[in-house]
């Protein structure tokens, strides 16, 4: 058995307004008070749900996991930039050429994430969360296949993609050259170990496959942050 992907969490100065922005664009139901804080419920086949998190800490650069959301039509793409903007939303050039048509916007903290062209075969058969398109060699690709226990549906040129046998987003890691890490993360995946397994148990299996754990001042948490084998952060839940 395998770790479930239980939430990708975000770092935010004003989680509440933070999620009731992501809330409102993407549909999903915001509660506030259960054992994750303040989370979105995916109202779809995503397999996840959304968390938000205090920090103080500034965002330094760009983040190294971005959503590309999906669009049915030239029309769909102008009305779902329409409303990120119209709920805090703001474009923003990170260098993308102009004949390139998918849109960059940043939410209301900065996160960035594109709304993708309608012709966009790669994500032809996905949902509005198209995909999680990270910096990543193709090392860590396969080891979040093997963390996770999902195939590889994308394995060329040193870019990879993973996808949850149930459906729901891809995972992508584009490859050389990988954009330096600035500080930590501000999105982190939240694992939840296997329902018949325990939390060390878990934790030394993703040991095995080229994980480290990490010390950031958690002190007695009872999540394990560990990072992958590019150095980005991820917790490892206990048992609930």
């Amino acid at each position: 058995m395998t770790s479930h992907l239980h939430a990708l969490s975000f770092d935010a100065h004003d989680p509440l307004g933070l999620a009731r922005f992501w809330s409102g664009f993407l549909g999903w139901e915001l509660t506030d008070g259960s054992s994750d804080g303040i989370a979105l419920l995916p109202g779809d086949d995503t397999g996840f749900r959304i968390r938000f998190l205090q920090t103080e800490e500034r965002k330094t650069g760009p983040n190294q996991t971005h959503f590309d959301l999906t669009s049915t039509s030239l029309d769909d793409q102008r009305e779902v930039v329409a409303r990120a903007l119209r709920l805090g939303a703001r474009h923003i050039d990170i260098g993308q050429l102009p004949e390139e048509g998918h849109v960059v916007l940043a939410d209301p903290e900065g996160n960035e994430f594109c709304v993708i062209e309608p012709d966009n075969k790669f994500l032809a058969d996905c949902g509005f969360i198209g995909a999680l398109a990270c910096d990543g060699s193709q090392e860590v690709g396969y080891f979040w296949s093997r963390a996770l226990g999902w195939p590889l549906v994308w394995d060329q040129d040193q870019e990879t993609a993973i996808r949850s046998p149930h459906g729901g987003p891809k995972i992508t890691w584009g490859g050389p050259p990988v954009s330096p890490k600035n500080g930590r993360s501000r999105l982190h995946f939240d694992l939840a170990p296997p329902a018949d397994g325990d939390q060390r148990a878990e934790v030394e299996r993703l040991v095995s496959l080229g994980a480290t754990r990490l010390d950031i001042g958690q002190g007695e948490a009872s999540r394990v942050v560990m990072a992958d084998p590019d150095g980005q952060e991820f917790c490892v839940l206990a048992p609930r």
